[in-house]
């Protein structure tokens, strides 16, 4: 697992076309996350719930 420190308006980017960025809220930090429309993303907490044999995360 790779942990990063990021600030808001900083992001990370995952193979050519997943950007991750940390947005700022007034109560607090979000993630705003740009993939293709075909691609599947999940809270842990469903994922976990439809897959209750894996392995958490964190």
């Amino acid at each position: 697992m790779l942990v990063l420190g990021r600030e808001p308006g900083q992001y990370v980017v995952i193979g050519e076309d997943i950007i991750v960025k940390v947005v700022k809220t007034k109560g607090g930090l979000k993630l705003a996350i740009d993939a293709p429309g075909d691609m599947r993303i999940q809270r842990g907490e469903i994922y976990e719930k439809d897959h209750p044999c894996s392995e958490s995360a964190g």
